[in-house]
């Protein structure tokens, strides 16, 4: 049908909640005369429940994602990061609904649903790039797996007991080897993940930058680093190292790294897009996430 509209409803599977959500959203977009689409993990979960709907398409062999116009997406954090996966490639902009718990990337909360599903229906919403991160693993000059992460890619070690050991690098420099128990490289969207969580700094996402947080290492010198957008970050795992490495691309993608093997990190071309129905300044959404305490607080004298 010329002119038809289909937007992709990406949920929390394993929470009720969302599954309820699911629901109303689909409901109110046939009402619209707009054709919801469920990916096929999502339809093969929850199936009774959506059967029970009509009218739901299945992403790949009835809507290809490339007809998509939006992605509505029920859940925390994690559940954004599935749904970038799906659109992977595309121009397709995210639109996230917080049912979780911090929820950094999402953009409403579930008490405001239908109003966010009302604008989603009348385009009224403004779309932001966030940069993402091209990943390669080498083994000598042998690129052997590629990768991409919104957050951060993770070099960390696969065995509890035992300490990895890395020298990392910047620009093709060597800066510093040292025992840890991994390595994150992060985007600034990254920077209130696991970054955040390893003492890593918050960098607002507008500016253009790539982090590298080390985890516990034991150096006199392995500090946080920030570093400009066209650098590329480096991690080696050194053959010293006992009990093996895994890297892990936004927690999701995981892959055995071998003694010997290198890490490059570097600004992806293909960034992801988020919809943004609220216009806040950053400041305004670190406070009121993490539920910081502004007491006190006068303002500028000057306001001009």
């Amino acid at each position: 049908m010329v002119g038809e509209r289909h937007m992709l409803v990406v949920l929390h599977t394993g929470r009720r909640d969302s599954v309820l959500a699911a629901e109303s959203v689909c409901r109110q977009l046939r009402d619209a005369g707009v054709t919801p689409v469920v990916a096929p993990y999502d339809a093969d979960e929850n199936a009774a429940v959506l059967t029970e709907l009509g009218a739901v398409s299945t992403l790949g062999d009835e809507v290809r994602v490339e007809s998509l116009e939006l992605v509505i997406v029920l859940g925390g954090d994690g559940t954004i990061l599935r749904a970038a996966e799906l659109v992977r490639g595309t121009s397709v902009p995210l639109l996230g609904v917080n049912l979780g718990h911090v929820g950094f990337l999402a953009e409403s909360d579930r008490e405001d649903l239908t109003e966010t599903v009302n604008r989603a229906l009348a385009r009224d919403y403004e779309v932001e790039e966030r940069m993402t991160l091209s990943v390669r693993v080498k083994l000598g000059a042998e690129v052997v797996y590629e990768s991409w992460a919104l957050n951060e890619a993770t070099v960390e070690k696969a065995s509890r007991e035992r300490m990895l050991e890395v020298v990392v690098e910047v620009d093709g420099r060597p800066l510093s080897s040292f025992g840890c128990d991994g390595v994150v490289m992060s985007t600034p969207t990254g920077s209130t993940a696991y970054s955040f969580s390893a003492g890593g700094p918050v960098v607002w996402p507008e500016l253009d930058a790539l982090l590298l947080v080390p985890l516990s290492p034991h150096a006199l010198f392995a500090r946080p680093l920030v570093v400009g957008p066209d650098s590329a970050l480096a991690v080696e795992v050194l053959d010293r190292t006992q009990g093996g490495a895994v890297l892990w691309s936004d927690g999701r993608r995981m892959r055995d790294l071998p003694k010997g093997a290198r890490v490059v990190v570097r600004r992806s071309p293909v960034p992801v897009r988020l919809a943004r129905l609220h216009q806040a300044p950053f400041t305004d959404r670190l406070v009121r996430k993490f539920n910081l305490p502004v007491n006190g607080w006068r303002g500028p004298v000057d306001r001009d």
